[in-house]
């Protein structure tokens, strides 16, 4: 039962109902892959690749490279700094030009258990330099991710994760907020590698938009082995 109520709360946020606008009536789809390299103890680095589609595996929206740097303080904290670079297509099928993110970003993770439950938080601030057809745009933008990681067995665990994005310090045309919940069926291929299976919902601008999520997840250790 505290299961339950713990996935009521990350749900809570999530607008689910659909509108007569086109790019809602589609059913797109949201890849990303995920490395993380260890090199000390405490230091890491991560690579992300993401991208977006408006259908499944088709008609582009989005992709982005972002490397980070991470540092851990604690056994439950964890910092970071990130460059990110993507390339945006904001019309449905439209054939506006694209615009062209250069994104920096300081993170903070925190971990911890709730009735013996996994609960992880993510408060990240990022700075968007937008180049756009027109004048350039730069966001300042705050975000934070509550989630949860359910194991069903060795092999097969839930993912569940709700996350709220605003715009600060921008122009009001320019600014916005926006709600993520996700949540998938993870399965461990390995000890360093896990594939997500799930949905995404982007509730943004007064639409309501559907993803099919696939991820791949996979860790590196790069530290020497003590020998003997």
């Amino acid at each position: 039962m505290k299961y339950y109520i713990i996935i009521l709360i990350l749900v809570i946020n999530i607008n689910t109902s659909f509108s007569q606008a086109p790019v809602e009536d589609k059913l797109g789809s949201w890849f990303t892959f995920v490395g993380n390299h260890k090199v000390s103890d405490k230091v890491s680095f991560s690579t992300l690749v993401q991208a977006w589609d408006y259908e499944v595996a088709d008609n582009f929206n989005f992709i982005l490279y972002n490397l980070s740097l991470n540092y851990k303080l604690t056994p439950k904290v964890t910092t970071s700094i990130a460059y990110g670079f993507a390339d945006i297509d904001s019309g449905f099928e439209t054939n506006k030009p694209h615009t062209f993110e250069n994104r920096l970003s300081e993170q903070v993770g925190y971990k911890h258990k709730l009735f013996k439950l996994p609960i992880d938080h993510r408060f990240r601030i990022e700075q968007r330099f937008l180049n756009k057809s027109g004048p350039d745009v730069t966001h300042n933008r705050l975000r934070y991710r509550l989630g949860t990681k359910i194991e069903l067995n060795k092999t097969l665990f839930l993912r569940i994760h709700n996350e709220y994005l605003t715009t600060i310090g921008s122009k009001k045309v320019d600014a916005f907020s926006e709600n993520r919940f996700y949540t998938a069926l993870g399965i461990n291929a390995s000890k360093s590698v896990n594939i997500q299976v799930g949905y995404l919902n982007r509730a943004i601008k007064k639409l309501s938009l559907h993803r099919l999520q696939l991820g791949l997840f996979y860790k590196m250790d790069l530290r020497k082995k003590k020998e003997n």
